[in-house]
């Protein structure tokens, strides 16, 4: 079975191009690929109508709610965002309950997912057992259980001596280890950024060298032992001298950092709404233009989701008291499309930070548009606009901070391996 999408505007990260143009795909995989007028045939013919046909999303950070909270998000719902939301590969988190620590669980997660997710899914497990910092996960049995990648995500390593190990170990077996730069010291029981403004509402802070002191301590480890390392979310313009010097020094360090911190700030919060309530908080506009350079510049390298559900229960509360974290599966390619509408970021800056530079730090052969690559698409209109309706979103959670916002860009098909697995009536 081959398949010809014509009349596309390909958006090609690894080329740094937006042109006219045509792509083949056959059992699965790209055959062929050109700008001109196509002069191959095929079984099934796909008009892209002149929209944009790009690489489909790698999203590293998200949390499935499966097991022990099932309530709020689910491999078949969450599947069913990433794929409505042009997200081809989910990278998930282990903070589940329990904790994906063992091959034993790594195996029911795995096969949850391929039973209930039309997308792919790529698990990342726990760095340490119960990701309480005590002692380190069989990282081998794990990597040869599937797992991806380790992170205790918002459960920073207190003990040094522990972090060390395990991050020797992890050098030992050539795996990457993500973790989440903070302090937890300065940063536990903050709810927002350290500003006149939390001042002004009573909100507990945190100042943004709590950031900056985590990721100092993070890379004098990497730079002791040498392992592979991925900071999940760098959200404040004071750590990315640190950053920008650890790649200089030639350590293997990559950033990442979610599309709610380039799109909003902590002026965002207003009157209390728990829906912008995230972790690390929302920061200042200074940041957040410091973060936007730092994506144009490929001093960070990775734009994600950090898809965290919440059901309303526990966003409901006073703010201090409310549950952290917001959906971003289907929202993550229309707040980028506001980069992009902005002129902050091209479409293949964009696609280089959310699908080839993660497909390539995980060692996956997605996130590209070439021969022999998966076909792996998202197609979408990034001018469409529409008012996001949180009420619609596939996610069991409809934690958005973005709900009744006037956004731009409509996917408007999802191909898994060719096959579509998301079409908009």
């Amino acid at each position: 079975m081959t398949t010809l999408f014509t009349n596309a505007r390909l958006i090609d990260p690894s080329r740094n191009s937006d042109a006219p143009g045509w792509v083949l795909v056959c059992d699965g995989k790209i055959t062929a690929l050109g700008n001109d007028t196509p002069s191959e045939t095929a079984d099934e013919t796909i008009d892209c109508g002149g929209k944009c046909l790009a690489p489909g999303i790698v999203d590293i950070g998200v949390k499935v709610c499966e097991p022990g909270e099932r309530h709020k998000e689910s491999y078949k719902t969450a599947g069913l965002a990433a794929a409505a939301g042009g997200v081809t590969t989910m990278v998930t988190r282990p903070d589940t309950l329990p904790a994906i620590d063992t091959p034993e669980v790594l195996e029911f997660v795995e096969r949850r997912a391929n039973e209930a997710a039309p997308v792919n899914v790529v698990p990342m497990a726990a760095l340490t057992k119960g990701r309480e910092g005590k002692e380190m996960t069989e990282i081998g049995f794990l990597m040869d259980a599937g797992a991806i990648a380790f992170t205790d995500c918002d459960h920073v390593v207190t003990n040094n001596k522990v972090l060390s190990r395990a991050m020797t170990y992890a050098r030992a077996n050539g795996a990457l280890v993500m973790s989440h730069p903070q302090d937890p010291g300065l940063s536990k029981g903050a709810s927002a950024n350290a500003s006149k403004f939390a001042a002004l509402r009573g909100l507990p802070a945190v100042s943004p060298m709590a950031e900056r002191m985590g990721l100092d301590r993070d890379l004098a480890l990497v730079e002791m032992t040498g392992v592979k390392y991925h900071a999940d979310q760098i959200t404040a313009a004071r750590a990315l001298p640190a950053l920008e010097r650890a790649k200089k020094n030639g350590f293997d360090v990559t950033a990442g950092t979610s599309i709610h911190h380039l799109t909003l700030n902590e002026l965002d919060v207003a009157d209390y709404r728990t829906f912008y309530k995230v972790k690390p908080p929302l920061r200042a506009e200074e940041d957040r233009l410091a973060l936007v350079e730092a994506v144009k510049s490929g001093l960070i390298d990775v734009i994600c989701s950090m898809h965290t559900p919440q059901d309303e229960e526990s966003k409901r509360l006073p703010f201090e008291e409310a549950a952290s974290g917001a959906v971003g599966l289907e929202t993550l390619l229309p707040a980028a499309m506001q980069l992009y509408q902005n002129g902050d970021l091209t479409l293949p800056q964009l696609f280089k930070a959310m699908a080839l530079n993660p497909a390539n730090r995980l060692g996956l052969p997605a996130g590209r548009i070439e021969e022999g690559a998966p076909a792996d698409f998202v197609v979408f209109d990034p001018d469409a606009p529409f008012i996001l309706d949180r009420f619609t979103l596939q996610s069991k959670s409809k934690n958005t901070p973005f709900d009744g916002a006037k956004m731009q860009g409509k996917v408007h098909a999802t191909y898994v391996a060719g096959k579509a697995v998301y079409r908009r009536d």
